[in-house]
Order: structure tokens, then sequence, then C-alpha cells
């Protein structure tokens, strides 16, 4: 409501629609209950369609009449996208499917079910929560556990940590060297593809870990969104790892549906390419996203024979440590296209790293900010292999820990304007 208070009526007509719905799905039977399910999801997905898919409809549309040479162009909508609308339609979808397919009870208490859709820790960037994990919880009886508040507050101080301390330090060479990739060598373009690599999972990452540290406080859990994906061995495996609530949400509602691996292996490559289009799409109105999301799909299809490659630890074998790397330098040329302003943008940056050729090195921080940036995110990879959970025994080493992580906040942290990269979408 801070950004466009208007856009509370959105969500408060998508909650009311799947609130009706949703009883009315467990009250009904036969080709009833389907139309109210219809009725749900037409709802929820024509205002996502609205809000962040008009305008690049329109966009093709004129591109379009523009070949044919017809001097019309059709009038674009001033729109903003809310913050947040994917995340909490998924969420939303998750709960009308999820009673149609008699998984789940529907929600009778109106302000319960509100409060799961609206559940403010991951309302604006997950992670996508399911009925079956939030809704019981919002029912029992929950007394103080200080053992989750000193928990969730280790976790989201370590969330801030690689937002404000990491990600932020590394968006300002990100940004310098995407605004000005045509005079960049080929070594500062390599540079700024490693670093974005880094500052969009730590940003994201570090979202996810102060939204479910947050929970944590109020004694609610909610899933783990990421499993170290950069220390995966293939793709497949990444992106069990990355973002796990968007891709277990199009593994379980529409990959499944589809028909999944079922229907013979002609059948199960279209349905993963479907996915990962889908999928890319999903993250923004723009054809960097599609080509990002299909051509994770290629590699998914293209390369199953990785997945035999033991998965449990890094560096267990040379065979690992090459897969890993293959692994992260694939997903760091194709966030190239996530992150480029276009097609052409993208594909030129691509070309520049491709020319080995000389030119600016003025990427907005110095050799030994570069140095330093490096370190940072070798100490959250160890921390984050080696120390997977965020328990801290209480007492002074807990005191210690919270005032340690505060001091390197504000001595470290790069204080700007930087909203989390997932907010837009």
């Amino acid at each position: 409501m801070s950004f466009v208070y208007q856009y509370i009526l959105i969500l408060a007509f998508t909650i009311i629609i799947d609130y009706i719905a949703g009883i009315l799905i467990e009250n009904t039977k036969g080709h009833t209950r389907k139309i109210w399910l219809v009725a749900s999801i037409v709802a929820n997905v024509g205002i996502l369609a609205f809000y962040k898919y008009f305008n690049f409809l329109i966009e093709n549309l004129n591109a379009t009449l523009q070949l044919f040479d017809t001097g019309k162009e059709l009038p674009y909508m001033n729109i903003i996208l809310p913050v947040g609308l994917s995340f909490h339609t998924f969420q939303a979808m998750s709960y009308t499917i999820e009673v149609y397919w008699n998984k789940q009870k529907a929600e009778r208490h109106f302000p319960t079910y509100a409060l799961y859709v609206m559940f403010y820790p991951q309302l604006v960037a997950g992670p996508i929560e399911r009925p079956q994990n939030v809704l019981p919880q919002l029912h029992e009886y929950r007394p103080y556990n200080l053992s989750n508040v000193q928990e969730g507050i280790s976790r989201m101080l370590w969330g801030y940590f690689k937002k404000v301390v990491i990600a932020d330090r590394l968006a300002i060479l990100v940004d310098q060297v995407y605004a000005n990739d045509e005079q960049m060598s080929s070594m500062s373009l390599v540079l700024g593809a490693v670093f974005y690599s880094f500052q969009i999972y730590c940003d994201f990452s570090g979202y996810s870990d102060i939204g479910i540290g947050a929970a944590k406080v109020m004694n609610i859990r909610l899933m783990d969104n990421f499993k170290q994906p950069y220390l995966s061995g293939n793709i497949a495996t990444f992106w069990s790892r990355w973002h796990i609530s968007l891709s277990t949400w199009f593994r379980d509602y529409l990959y499944i549906p589809l028909g999944g691996n079922r229907k013979g292996e002609g059948r199960r490559k279209f349905n993963v390419f479907v996915v990962f289009l889908l999928s890319g799409l999903w993250h923004g109105a723009n054809w960097t996203f599609g080509i990002w999301g299909f051509l994770h799909g290629v590699l998914v299809v293209i390369f199953p024979g990785l997945k035999k490659i033991p998965e449990k630890q890094f560096a267990r074998s040379a065979r690992s440590v090459v897969s890993v790397l293959a692994t992260f330098t694939a997903v760091t040329v194709l966030w190239i296209f996530f992150r480029a302003e276009n097609i052409q943008h993208a594909f030129a940056y691509i070309k520049g790293i491709c020319s080995f050729r000389g030119g600016s090195f003025d990427v907005g921080l110095t050799v030994t900010e570069i140095l330093f940036s490096f370190l940072l995110i070798v100490i959250m990879l160890w921390r984050e292999y080696k120390f997977p959970d965020y328990k801290v025994k209480p007492g002074v080493k807990y005191v210690t820990y919270v005032a340690g992580m505060i001091l390197v906040l504000y001595f470290f942290g790069v204080f700007s304007e930087n909203q989390f990269i997932y907010f837009q979408f």
C-alpha cells in the first residue's frame, strides 16, 4: 500500500474470489467443481496478465504492424506492476487447486485465509507457500519460543549480510559494466557476468532468509527456497536448489498435469520446454526472460546423463569439481539474458566476451574493492556449505554473534536505493 495504496483492492478482490471458490469447490460435485476452479484461475491469471503482460502484448502487436507497414500503432496502458503480484497470485492458485484435488480442506475462516495470502514476510518475493504448510500453523496455538526467536533473528541477520554487504556491493560493478558494455574490455564483461550471478543469488536468497527468519520469530515455519545452488553438478540439480518454491510449483501444477514423464520421452521433453519457457516469462514481460528459461530447458533435456554424477557434497572428486564449474559457467552465461535490457543487448554482451577485446576497466570498484568482494563471496559460500542451518547457542555466544553481525552490516554494508531484484516480479 505504501507503493500504490489502491493496489490493495487487487489483493482484496482475489482473496474474496478464491475464498468463495474454495468453499464452492468443496461443497459441489462433478463438473460444477471444475467451473469454480476455472473461475478462480481465470480471475488470478487475468489480473496477472493485465498488469504484467498487457503492454508486452501491445509492444509485440505494434512490432507486427510495423512489419506490414500499416502506419498504425496501438496505445499503451499507463499501468505499474503491483509489487509481488506473481508471488501471491501463484500462492493463491495453489490453494484452490489443492482444494479441487481434495488435498486441502477449504478454509472457512476468512481472516485466516486472507492472512495465508497476505502473510507479510513472504508476500512480495516468496517463498511461494502451499496451503498445507501454512494454514494449519495459523490455526494452532503457537506459544512464545525463545529458540525460534533466536534462530529467526540469526537467519534474518545473515540475509541482510548477503543483501547489503555482498549483493549491493556487487551491484555497483554490475550496473556500471552493463550500462557501458560496448566500451568495456572482455575481462570486465566476464567479471560483470560472474558478479551478477552472485549478486542475484545473494539478493534473492537474502530476501528469502529475511522472510523465513521473520516468520520463524513469530513461530511460523516457511519452506526453504535455496540449497547451495551454485554447488550443483548439473542444470537439473541447480533447479532443484534454486527458487525451490517456484520450481516445485511448476512441477506440481504444470509439469505433472501435462503428463510429466508418463507419456513417453518426446512428450517429457515437450513438457520440460513448456515449463521452462513459462517459468522464464513468469519472471518478466520480456523475450529475454523467455529465452533464458527456454535455454535452461534445452540444457536439462540435452544433458540428462549428468544427473548420474554424485551430488551429495561439493568437491568429492575432480569430476564433481569440473561438473560444478561447468554448471556455474552455463548458468552465468544464461544470466546475461536475464540481466540484459533486450535480446540485442544480451547478444552484444556475449559477443564482447568472446571477442577477447581490450577496453575500459572502469568498473566502478577499485582492485582492492574487487578482491574484497571475492573474499566476501568465498566467506558466504563457505558459511552456507559448512553451516547450512541457522541455529546459534543461546547465551554469550549468541549475543556476540548478533552484535558482531550488526557491526559488520553497519561498517561494511552498502546502503543505497537498490531494491530487492525479485520485487519487480
